[in-house]
């Protein structure tokens, strides 16, 4: 009889986490600024590190010890191993806490009197949380524990951090109603209508099947018995937008304000573009609206922006994966001549950036760059002639355009030197390099070696065939597996917390995810926006359908 009575107040408490709205105080949208930077950034309104002491007697900074190092970016709290951070949001601080989730009278009132637990502390007031931050003694007189900083601030600065603290995931996040989460998918129009469906047509099937489990839930829980009123709370129908941009990338951000203006969504999932991510990257941090795992070659390199998850750095993280390879393998000591091979177009200028930035912080002097002519193809004329003029150097050959016949080839008394190409510029025409120049020439991969995909991908496409859709690209349609399987968990962890940053808390306190069927591993963590942080460097085997051999670990950066 305990087993069942702990089980079933489990489940209600736990349905009961957040959800219900707290009316803050009007606050000037400046003030909560200010109090924002404190919380995130732990820095004072004069710019200065906040101060406190933890364990007693150690001073630290809020630049190096934040309140979010803690309690998250959204305030809901963390655990890490055995360690429970509990929430400082404006729903849990300003409630009684009963020794689980805080509730509101009302919701208190639904539990049945057997399995109300006692009140463990009394809600916060303006002076209590004062006094809490500054000395550690929460409102029933009981010490914090001492790795909580005593946060030493003036009145003015205190009151900053409480008004925030008082609206941080106080209120539903836009997007959210009683009933329905709001999801929005981006395409452009450049994209086929092919690789649209690989990944709108998952997205919509998994949809349609939550909606209808959750509908059937809901009808067996209104059939009544314990809390069925308050577990059907806990639910939300799935909506998904399609918002399709139109022309030139300069008119996106217009079109993406209008449709959000129209609509709010509480995030997007996905999306996909030929072009640079750039503008829905910069309209996602300008509306705090998170963007999960859109399919773009071309993703923001940031290490401050916050909303937009990426699987890897793309193009990007192939030219830093070269560069890493290469100063790996010679010694720092050893001179290296470089020269990039760069094609006029956005996609190998990011694979150059991506080399020359990393080869510079490994202490490694610039390369030389040679850019290509509009549409002008490297050919076996065109690397015999490189060959006089650099004969010691190491040719990174950024460009899809490669024209080597191995008919060409035959004859050629040219001793080539050493190459790179991308496999995410040229696809799978990588396969097609002739058999004198493998070797010679390393390729950057940044997907699972074919050889060991099969394996992970099982999963992927029984679950596709069995909603009957089938991909002409089915890497866009294995991510999008893999997106869908994320947000399953999230959605799971998040309960009744809608709030956006929360839902990217509980994305960073992810397990890692080895059974991917495109990459080796996913790797999640406070902070860390690109998921997949490992790249190939493999050669072509000399069989007439050649297969990939590592040269490299997965992990090489």
């Amino acid at each position: 009889m305990t087993l069942l009575r702990n089980i079933v107040l489990s489940l209600l408490i736990s349905l009961l986490a957040g959800g219900t709205s707290y009316a803050a105080e009007n606050v000037p949208p400046e003030k909560i600024r200010l109090g924002e930077a404190m919380y995130l950034e732990g820095i004072l309104p004069s710019k200065e590190p906040m101060e406190a002491i933890v364990k007693g007697d150690i001073v630290v900074y809020g630049t190096v010890f934040s309140c979010t190092s803690c309690h998250m970016r959204s305030g809901l709290g963390s655990y890490e191993g055995q360690v429970i951070t509990p929430p400082t949001n404006g729903t849990t601080l300003f409630r009684p806490y009963y020794g689980g989730p805080s509730l509101s009278d009302a919701e208190l009132a639904k539990i049945p009197k057997l399995y109300r637990q006692p009140i463990r502390r009394p809600a916060y007031t303006d002076a209590t949380l004062a006094r809490a931050l500054g000395s550690g003694i929460d409102p029933s007189g009981r010490e914090l524990n001492s790795v909580m900083p005593r946060y030493l601030l003036n009145d003015a600065d205190m009151a900053l951090l409480i008004a925030y603290l008082k609206q941080l995931s106080a209120t539903y996040s836009p997007g959210v109603s009683d009933t329905t989460i709001r999801f929005a998918t981006v395409i452009t129009d450049a994209v086929t209508s092919a690789n649209r469906d690989a990944l709108v047509k998952p997205l919509e099937s998994y949809i349609t099947m939550h909606n209808n489990q959750a509908s059937s839930y809901v009808s067996r829980a209104r059939t009544g018995g314990i809390g069925a009123e308050i577990m059907d709370l806990a639910y939300r129908k799935i909506t998904l937008d399609v918002w399709e941009l139109k022309g030139p990338s300069e008119t996106w951000r217009a079109q993406l304000d209008k449709l959000y203006h129209d609509k709010p969504v509480f995030a997007l999932l996905g999306g996909i573009t030929d072009n640079e991510w750039l503008p829905i990257h910069r309209f996602c941090e300008d509306n705090r609206v998170p963007c999960i795992f859109p399919i773009t070659d071309l993703p923001v390199i940031s290490d401050n922006d916050w909303y937009t998850l990426y699987f890897s750095k793309g193009l990007y993280q192939e030219g830093e994966a070269a560069a890493r390879f290469l100063s790996g393998r010679k010694p720092s000591t050893e001179t290296l001549n470089v020269v990039q091979v760069v094609a006029p177009s956005r996609r190998s200028a990011e694979l150059a950036r991506g080399f020359e930035e990393t080869w510079a912080e490994l202490g490694r002097p610039s390369s030389t760059v040679q850019t290509l002519r509009s549409n002008e193809a490297i050919t076996v004329g065109y690397l015999e002639e490189l060959h006089k003029k650099y004969p010691m150097a190491i040719v990174l050959l950024w460009t899809d355009k490669l024209s080597l016949q191995t008919s060409e080839m035959v004859g050629t008394d040219a001793d080539f030197q050493e190459f790179f190409i991308s496999s995410g510029l040229l696809g799978e025409k990588f396969r097609d390099l002739p058999a004198k120049l493998r070797p010679t020439t390393y390729i950057t991969y940044p997907y699972r070696l074919p050889q060991d995909e099969m394996v992970y991908k099982n999963l992927a496409v029984i679950w596709l065939n069995s909603r009957r859709i089938t991909a002409d690209n089915q890497r866009i349609a294995t991510r999008t597996f893999s997106l869908i399987s994320l947000v399953v968990e999230s959605l799971m962890h998040m309960k009744r917390n809608f709030y956006r940053d929360y839902f990217l808390d509980v994305i960073s306190m992810l397990r890692d995810v080895s059974t991917s069927p495109d990459y080796v591993r996913l790797s999640f963590g406070p902070g860390q926006h690109y998921t997949s942080k490992g790249c190939y460097i493999v050669q072509l085997s000399q069989d007439s359908k050649p297969q990939l051999i590592a040269k490299s670990d997965w992990v090489i950066h």
